[in-house]
């Protein structure tokens, strides 16, 4: 179904655009739903030249290597922009996308998005700010893998799901609203799954694990100082 203007007005890249340019895109707008679980782009699938958004829900980027393991690049929730490659590369998806919980994918056309980007060149400026960003978080994590040790780096991951994701507050600390599993932690931070589990019980007096991946910050204070280098 084609997109509504509120939906338009969700995605990071159209905000502040007036209801006229909105108005204007809509008929380039698809609107799709995906189950929790389903497959929305393959690695390797020639895609559309569309931009692909996430409107409600979130999803999950991982690739899969030569030997089976997956790895996950990141997870984007409502509002973010996705598989650039669609846009402005080569057309090959180059990871795959999977709905990590009931979502709604909005896509436009190129063509119509370049009119409109012609139009009001801040779309153009939020996306650019949007890669930058997304460059950054991987030159942090190849150095990550590269030069800190795996408690820093399931410290910092903890965070920015904190961070990206929001927190609730709890009787025991601050939970996150996002479940990380021990699986999802250990293929987002280069670790194996028993690694990942030995580490998180080192630091229960810090960060409570609990069954379903529900993560709970008992001292945010002392998270902060591991995921410094700080403190072991």
């Amino acid at each position: 179904m084609q997109a509504s203007l509120e939906q338009l007005s969700q995605i990071i890249v159209f905000a502040g655009l007036e209801t006229a340019d909105q108005k204007s895109l809509q008929p380039h707008t698809l609107v799709q739903h995906h189950p929790k679980g389903e497959i929305i782009l393959h690695e390797g699938d020639r895609l559309p030249a569309k931009l692909y958004a996430v409107v409600s829900g979130s999803i999950q980027v991982t690739k899969i290597a030569t030997t089976g393991k997956e790895t996950i690049l990141r997870a984007l929730a409502a509002g973010e922009i996705f598989a650039a490659p669609a846009l402005l590369g080569n057309g090959i998806s180059p990871a795959t996308v999977t709905a990590e919980s009931d979502c709604e994918i909005l896509s436009i056309q190129r063509d119509a998005l370049l009119k409109a980007i012609q139009q009001n060149p801040d779309i153009a400026l939020r996306m650019l700010m949007i890669f930058n960003t997304r460059i950054q978080l991987l030159h942090e994590t190849v150095h990550g893998l590269v030069s800190e040790r795996a408690i820093v780096r399931l410290a910092r991951l903890i965070q920015y799901f904190a961070t990206e994701f929001g927190t609730k507050s709890s009787p025991q600390g601050t939970s996150l609203k996002v479940k990380l599993s021990y699986y999802r932690m250990a293929r987002s931070s280069g670790i194996t799954y028993e690694e990942c589990v030995r580490l998180i019980k080192s630091i229960n007096s810090v960060v409570a694990y609990s069954r379903g991946g529900q993560i709970t910050i008992l001292d945010a204070q002392k998270l902060d100082a591991i995921a410094s280098g700080d403190i072991e």
